[in-house]
């Protein structure tokens, strides 16, 4: 049985990686989906100061290194998330909107979609930005969970010797300023000193000097971004057309919120203090002073609100220890659809991708740490509409000080929270990966994909104009 699983598995790797090849490499060496030739013909108006190049980087930068998806086992197996172009399987045979996606493949899913940008351009001389299609994040599995950890101050490097052999013109005309990419990790797993001998964890790519001028495009950045914008984690969402977009609005819209808030999560059961172990705490302790009848405040708070018809249950918990809500959505969107607060405590970085998730179900999020987002997705999430679209709680208060969540959220005016409702429902567009090929009518609408674009054209032309 176990030879017989291998044997699948290996076939579905190669057969996955013909396809890719086929459809992936072609259209990024040959160009073929130039201004001249894209289904959604753009205009050279409409182009000015936003023409991308694709730099035909070989195979072994990308595709290739799709061919081991399953040879890292202290990290998982990611072969079988790698169908629909890095969207993953669909969740079940109907689905036209829900797939099993990886954040990791984040860099197949952004490569895939930029083929079908409207201003691509053969000529790296026009172009405004050059795009450099290396799955960075892919490749430093085998620094990471491979037996090349010790070199992980290599990691890049190869890639950087091939941009000044091959066309060096492309890289000298600005340095790399003009240079971007996506890095599907913490931009912290690529940071690690070029000096730590032995490593301690990660690789050093954004540490070498050679790729200081570089953007790199991250699911979280640092506290003081240099080379790297954060953009949104993918979640399992991804409408091909209006129709199934709106319908899924249509859904976040009419859901009854019976949850006053809910964590979907793991981790909260180590002795030390830390706030997830607080808000597993203050859930247990909330819900079982409801089911006794306590006299408590907060119990009182929520009888009264009981009485009104508005919930049934004070606090959800979604336990999702050891990665098992990592690729099935239905553990955890339910139950966001169902409640009006979704925490979002930090891990073992700040940020998460459950707050994409929640924003999607039209889940208010509810953030501990300004590096959870508020200093991250500025393109995504503008800073000045924070306290419109989420609630901030300082995780000091909550574990050192006894503030309850409960307290401050039932502080929150009713009206104020169907304003910022309403506000989380006009987000949703931008935190999504629409499906590639996706209809005409939904490309009028910005996605996650077209905002990380917009940014990342400013972002080099600003910093050209600096030079």
């Amino acid at each position: 049985m176990a030879y017989k699983t291998q044997i699948t598995t290996i076939f579905f790797s190669i057969t996955t990686h013909f396809f890719l090849l086929l459809i992936i490499n072609s259209a990024s060496s040959q160009q073929i989906l130039s201004t001249e030739s894209t289904s959604n013909a753009a205009t050279t108006e409409d182009c000015s100061n936003r023409w991308i190049h694709i730099r035909n980087l070989p195979s072994r930068f990308n595709l290739d290194l799709l061919t081991n998806c399953s040879e890292y086992p202290l990290f998982g197996d990611f072969c079988p998330y790698l169908a629909n172009h890095g969207l993953g399987q669909k969740t079940h045979s109907k689905s036209r909107s829900w797939y099993r996606t990886d954040p990791l493949l984040l860099e197949l899913i952004f490569h895939r979609r930029i083929l079908e940008y409207p201003c691509l351009t053969n000529d790296p001389n026009v172009a405004n930005a050059i795009f450099l299609p290396y799955y960075a994040a892919i490749d430093s599995l085998r620094y990471l969970y491979g037996p090349d950890v010790n070199s992980s101050f290599q990691h890049g490097m190869e890639l950087f010797e091939f941009l000044q052999s091959d066309e060096p013109g492309i890289w000298k005309r600005h340095m790399g300023h003009d240079h971007f990419l996506v890095m599907a990790r913490p931009a912290w797993d690529f940071s690690q000193p070029l000096d730590n001998d032995p490593p301690i964890w990660g690789t050093s790519f954004l540490e070498l000097p050679q790729f200081y001028n570089v953007t790199a495009l991250v699911p979280e950045g640092r506290a003081w971004p240099w080379q790297e914008h954060a953009v949104p984690y993918p979640t399992s969402f991804h409408p091909p057309n209006m129709a199934c977009f709106e319908a899924w609005i249509q859904r976040v819209k009419r859901s009854r919120r019976t949850s006053l808030m809910l964590f979907a999560g793991g981790g909260g059961i180590a002795a030390t203090p830390n706030i997830r172990r607080s808000i597993r705490t203050e859930c247990e302790n909330s819900n079982t002073s409801i089911n006794s009848s306590s006299s408590s405040s907060s119990s009182s708070n929520f009888n009264v609100l009981e009485r009104n018809g508005i919930y049934s249950k004070i606090c959800h918990i979604v336990d999702c220890s050891n990665g098992i809500c990592e690729h099935d959505p239905i553990r955890y969107m339910r139950p966001m659809l169902q409640s009006t607060f979704c925490l979002q405590p930090p891990g073992d970085t700040p940020t998460r991708r459950s707050t994409f998730d929640a924003i999607t179900a039209g889940c208010i999020p509810v953030f501990f740490e300004e590096l959870s987002a508020k200093m991250q997705y500025g393109w995504h999430l503008p800073e000045e509409n924070y306290a419109e679209i989420s609630v901030f709680i300082p995780k000091e208060d909550v574990v050192f000080k006894g503030l309850k969540i409960l307290d401050v959220l039932m502080g929150i005016p009713r009206s104020e929270v169907r304003r910022m409702r309403e506000s989380i429902l006009e987000l949703i567009p931008r935190v999504t990966y629409r499906r590639h090929g996706s209809s005409l009518g939904l490309r009028t609408k910005k996605d996650a994909f077209d905002t990380a674009i917009d940014g990342t054209l400013q972002s080099i032309k600003d910093k050209l104009a600096n030079m």
